[in-house]
């Protein structure tokens, strides 16, 4: 395996058509003949003013799912140590490049696991590692790749505590990691730490599900924790795993603006 990391409100009536509280426009309706401009709470705008849209909805990861699928056969691709984003070659089939080429695989690599991505802003489950979503924050996209680096080592209590470097990570080390590779974290926090970290709620794209005996996170809709609860692997230490049909029991955190 390679290892790189409405209309507006107030809308005009006209001759023949229906005013803005639903009343059909006739004569009856002003002295002119004409439908009335005025509308409750004033008159309406003229008609060269100027039209607001609706304020947009922010967008917020999914934080719960009904699935436990992480099936997804969509593109991936992989961001080289020189910045370039090319089409990932899987472990297997860079191997197979190799030995019929004798050359590098597409791009040149960084070190340790694959910096995956994939179009559109939801992280997707890789061959056990997870791709970030390219319309996330720099930020977010870094956290996953960090979370990537322990995939796979043990569950070891008070793993990643002491150092961040660690052979093992417990759930709030594992948590911990994460962060601290997103640039959010210096020191590791225990999961008690936790629950007054960031603010309050879900957020935008990480959320932190922490109480005094565990603590895991959801990044751009995968779950990042070192528990098998509501996954089918059954797989303990740090892992990249669905997310689960609830989360009831925790404090739920977020890092500020993410």
């Amino acid at each position: 395996m390679l290892f790189a990391v409405g209309l507006p409100a107030g809308a005009f009536a006209s001759n023949g058509g229906v005013s803005a509280g639903g009343t059909p426009a006739s004569g009856s309706g002003s002295p002119s003949g004409h439908a009335s401009t005025n509308s409750p709470g004033g008159a309406a705008p003229s008609a060269g003013a100027p039209v607001k849209a609706p304020a947009k909805k922010p967008y917020t990861a999914p934080v719960t799912s009904h699935s436990a699928s992480l099936a997804y056969s969509g593109p991936v691709y992989e961001r080289t140590a020189t910045g370039q984003v090319v089409p990932y070659v899987s472990a297997q089939a860079s191997g197979e490049l190799k030995s019929i080429t004798g050359g590098a695989a597409a791009g040149q690599l960084s070190e340790g696991k694959p910096d995956l991505l994939v179009p559109g802003r939801t992280a997707r489950y890789v061959g056990g590692l997870a791709a970030a979503p390219m319309a996330a924050p720099p930020g977010v996209q870094k956290i996953i790749w960090a979370g990537n680096q322990i995939v796979g080592l043990p569950y070891i209590w008070g793993g990643g505590h002491a150092s961040f470097s660690s052979p093992g990570y417990d759930c709030s080390g594992t948590v911990s990691f994460a962060l601290h590779g997103g640039r959010l974290l210096s020191t590791p926090e225990d999961s008690s730490e936790f629950e007054s970290f960031g603010s309050h709620g879900v957020g935008s794209w990480v959320t932190i599900f922490t109480n005094a005996g565990h603590a895991y996170m959801t990044v751009a809709g995968l779950r990042l924790d070192t528990s098998s609860a509501d996954d089918p692997s059954n797989q303990q230490g740090p892992r990249w795993r669905p997310l689960r049909p609830g989360n009831p029991g925790f404090s739920v955190r977020h890092p500020v603006g993410l």
